[in-house]
Order: C-alpha cells, then sequence, then structure tokens
C-alpha cells in the first residue's frame, strides 16, 4: 500500500503518537516542577494551557485541518471551541526562532528546575523525568515531525511557516 502524498485526515496512530509525545513532555515537566513546588507546578500547567489556547485559537482556526484529523488532534479541537478563521492567513504568521521561545521554555523550565533539584538532593525519578523530556523534545519530536506528520501534511503544501523555519537548507 502506497503512502498518499498528503492526508485529508490523518490516521489514529499519528494523533496517538505525536499526541503521546507532546502530553509525555508535558507532564514530565509538571511532575519535576510538582516536587519543586506543587504552587510553580500549577503555574506551569496555566502556562502550557495558554500555549495550547493560543495555539488552537490563533492557528489552528486558520489552518487547513480544521474540523480534520491532523496529525497533532488539534484540528478537530479547535473546531469545537472556535469559529472557523481564514485559512489565506496561515501562511502569512511570520514564525522565527525568537517566536519560539515561548514553546521551547516548555522544556527549558522544567529542565532548569530538574537540574537543581538534583543537585540539592539527587533523586531517580527527577532525572528519569528529566531524560524523557530530553528524548521526547528532540528525538520524539523529530520522528514526529520528520517521518509522521509534515511528509504528509496537506497545510504544508498550501504554504506552513513552521515548516518552513524547521525547513531551511533542505
Amino acid at each position: 500500500m502506497t503512502r498518499p502524498s498528503s492526508f485529508i485526515n490523518y490516521p489514529w496512530h499519528t494523533i496517538l503518537i505525536a499526541s503521546a509525545v507532546t502530553f509525555g513532555i508535558y507532564f514530565a515537566g509538571i511532575f519535576i516542577l510538582a516536587v519543586l513546588n506543587p504552587w510553580i507546578a500549577l503555574s506551569f500547567l496555566a502556562y502550557i494551557l495558554f500555549l495550547e489556547f493560543r495555539l488552537l485559537r490563533y492557528s489552528c482556526t486558520n489552518c487547513y485541518y480544521y474540523d480534520k484529523s491532523c496529525a497533532f488532534g488539534r484540528g478537530k479541537l479547535s473546531a469545537l471551541l472556535f469559529k472557523k478563521g481564514n485559512p489565506d492567513t496561515f501562511n502569512q504568521k511570520c514564525i522565527s526562532w525568537k517566536s519560539m521561545i515561548p514553546d521551547i521554555l516548555i522544556s527549558l523550565i522544567p529542565l532548569t528546575a530538574g537540574i537543581y533539584l538534583l543537585i540539592t538532593d539527587f533523586n531517580w525519578l527527577i532525572l528519569f523525568a528529566m531524560l524523557a523530556i530530553l528524548g521526547l523534545t528532540t528525538a520524539g519530536n523529530n520522528y514526529v515531525r520528520g517521518s509522521l506528520a509534515c511528509n504528509s501534511c496537506k497545510q504544508k503544501e498550501l504554504g506552513c511557516p513552521a515548516y518552513e523555519l524547521f525547513n531551511k537548507g533542505n
């Protein structure tokens, strides 16, 4: 069976794997921060929810996959929460490494807290959670975006600033 050049709706196993990577990063980060201080963990959870809201509201509503099953499962969710935006504006967003800082902090904040916790009171669970974040953020995201999501993305064919940022020089 040949793989389509792009999916109208991604298969459930792609959504499951992509979501597992994302939520694995989130849960490992919340765990590390909860060991440090439960209030910090709750603040971090609020930060994650804010970033997810922003993505669903301002990106997913304009994406080809709005009300469809995108690789990350957010197209259908966005349609449940928000009205459809203007797909013509999706590729007009400027995404740079600087604009990625809030997303990078999702891994960097718990890793920094984890280093502190390992120095002050070594804990194998903290080390394991940190390794999980590192592995999921690097190899996990690389696999999802490189092998599962972007290769078969219809929005990439229409124009995707994130794809262009991550694939400069290719």
